[in-house]
């Protein structure tokens, strides 16, 4: 099988103590789908904090999967390798 792209629109919220939390992950069909949530939730008086948006490549059969791409970084986020 052939690896699959996923996208996926990760956003975080103020946890306990103020720390950044992550917040429910949600599994998109395109960068520009994740991107219209993302402008959604970082609209003001929301819960989100900010957004990342990832891609990666998954041969679930194989069970290879690629290193995240962090096409997106929108306000509050924690700190990755590739920002």
């Amino acid at each position: 099988m052939a690896a699959t792209e996923r996208i996926v629109f990760q956003p975080y919220v103020r946890g306990k103590r103020g720390a950044v939390a992550p917040g429910l992950a949600v599994a998109c069909r395109s960068v520009a789908e994740a991107q219209r949530r993302a402008d959604k939730a970082m609209m003001p008086g929301g819960k989100t904090i900010g957004v990342h948006i990832v891609r990666m490549f998954a041969d679930e059969e194989a069970g290879d999967y690629s290193e995240p791409d962090y096409v997106a970084a929108l306000g509050e986020v924690p700190v990755s390798n590739n920002d």
